[in-house]
């Protein structure tokens, strides 16, 4: 990647951030309403700390940093790298402030804006570093949107994080494309950027199968409901039906009594034709089942990809697959810190493929691996059938 290309995408990633963050209050962006979530605040200084410790500190000389007590604040789960404030107690950090925060922003985005007209073809490690660094904000620009989407649920009010009128959806008539199965190529085939999870690139045997051009609707969930399948275990994986009892699960997450949906826009009436979201693991399979259909594995989610007609979806909902998060064959985590980005992570996960409304444009794309537990919902997740 050329270097002005990169300090393109350093600029505009790093500015859609606070772009995001300008619709909060400094009261919203201290929130963090439960462990697996972070709060506004802490998801802009944290990205600004990877590019800090990784990309300027080893890379620009005579580099200053900003405040040699805040890397144990911002480090996620960096072990290499020293120690970390607990990820359930980040909504306590009140100081430093949000303003102190986007002080902090600014200070290392003159740093790389020094560090960038310096790199020759020769700095390598560090191009590599800084495209890395903005694919990693941009994951946490989702997550920004998904943490305080989440904290605004608990909130009585209901508060809408953008008052703006989302538009109705019309659904594409159902289709069952079909796809013969056999030897395909799986994984990144090296042209742009991806995650090293995406790789090595390797063959997987298909049998012959059927997917569904697009995802299931609230409309079709709602049937789903109504047809008592939360009150159904044959239907349930043993885990989920578990969980269905212990947590008293009755509808998606952000589904309200009164029949409307919770969402970025605040309560909305149900939209029959939007893909149902905020869907566990547990929920996308017992639908799959009562529909008589079952989840796409990850490897016929990507071969299908390709297929005329198959709506991808990356601007609408993650698509659980029925594929456990594991190592590609020949995986090896990069050196350093950084190979703790990923491959640790690949353990009592499922696979999510396309892309959600709250995905940054452009992040996507058919190799991208996203992983979340099977008991999560407070993703933009949903369901995409295969038989």
């Amino acid at each position: 990647m050329l270097t002005a290309t990169l300090s393109d995408l350093v600029r505009t990633t790093r500015a859609r951030s606070l772009e995001l963050a300008a619709l909060l209050s400094a009261e919203d962006a201290q929130l963090q309403s439960m462990p697996d979530a972070s709060p506004a605040k802490w998801h802009l200084a944290h990205t600004t700390w990877f590019f800090e410790t990784m990309v300027l500190e080893p890379h620009l000389p005579d580099y200053c940093v900003f405040d040699e007590r805040w890397p144990r604040l911002f480090n996620s789960y960096y072990e290499s790298l020293g120690p970390r404030h607990a990820r359930p107690q980040r909504g306590l950090l009140s100081r430093p402030g949000l303003a102190e925060v986007k002080a902090y922003r600014a200070h290392v985005d003159a740093a790389l804006a020094d560090l960038l007209p310096q790199l020759q073809m020769a700095a390598a490690e560090a191009r590599q570093l800084i495209e890395l660094g903005c694919h990693h904000e941009q994951q946490h620009q989702e997550l920004l949107l998904t943490d305080i989407l989440h904290a605004f649920s608990c909130n009585p009010l209901l508060p809408a994080y953008d008052a703006a009128a989302p538009a109705r959806t019309h659904a594409l008539a159902q289709a069952w494309l079909k796809h013969g199965g056999g030897i395909v190529d799986i994984g990144h085939d090296g042209d742009g950027f991806a995650f090293d999870n995406e790789g090595p690139r390797h063959p997987a045997l298909l049998a012959p199968f059927e997917i569904s051009n697009r995802l299931v609707t609230c409309g079709e969930y709602a049937d789903f409901i109504e047809a008592g399948g939360y009150r159904e275990p044959l239907l349930w994986l043993s885990d989920g039906w578990a969980t269905v009892q212990a947590q008293g699960w009755c509808r998606p997450a952000y589904w309200l009594d009164d029949g409307r949906v919770f969402g970025l826009h605040g309560p909305q009436p149900l939209d029959p034709g939007a893909p149902v979201t905020q869907l566990s693991f547990y929920e996308a399979c017992a639908f799959a089942e009562w529909a008589g259909a079952r989840l796409p594995t990850e490897f016929e989610w990507e071969a299908a990809s390709a297929l005329q007609g198959f709506e991808q979806a990356t601007d609408q909902a993650w698509q659980w697959t029925r594929s456990s998060y594991a190592p590609y064959p020949g995986f090896k985590p990069a050196a350093g810190a950084v190979g703790e980005y990923n491959g640790k992570f690949m353990v009592g996960q499922q696979v999510l493929r396309g892309g959600s409304l709250a995905t940054p444009a452009g992040h996507a794309r058919p190799s991208y691996r996203n992983f979340f537990p099977p008991a999560a919902r407070w993703q933009f997740s949903g369901v995409r059938l295969a038989r």
